[in-house]
């Protein structure tokens, strides 16, 4: 059980790799691997392991908390593509409505006076007189 205020001893990941290989292609024991990295918890390679043998290196690594770099690539490209469509949608509402409320105060005027008399009045012949 932890003790208030204990500080607990973390290993990297170049560690823990090391320590399964040693396992495996060495065929090392965990007594020994645990004596040759001063791991103090006897049970924590074996853990290690474990983990190695469900998830495969992914298991290794610390995935507490929120990490800005994502380690699982096909999760952090199906968030993109969802945020793709989302963002796709609101562009076209979005456009929908540009068009609804500036286009048809134009027709309006444009049925009642010509965009070209218009135009011809105020005198700026570079204005495209097209309508779309």
């Amino acid at each position: 059980m932890a003790i208030k205020g204990q500080k607990f001893k973390t290993y990297s990941d170049e560690i823990k790799k090391e320590a399964i290989r040693l396992h495996v292609e060495e065929r090392w024991t965990y007594r020994k691997i645990t004596e040759h990295f001063e791991i103090q918890d006897q049970g924590r390679v074996k853990k290690w392991m474990k983990k190695y043998r469900e998830l495969g290196e992914f298991g290794l690594l610390d995935q507490r908390g929120r990490r800005k770099e994502y380690i699982d690539q096909d999760r952090y490209v199906q968030k993109l593509r969802r945020e793709n469509e989302m963002l796709k949608k609101c562009l076209e509402i979005w456009m929908q409505e540009v068009k609804r409320t500036n286009i048809e105060p134009l027709r309006a005027l444009q049925k009642s006076m010509p965009l070209a008399t218009c135009v011809n009045s105020l005198g700026s012949p570079e204005v495209d007189t097209t309508l779309s």
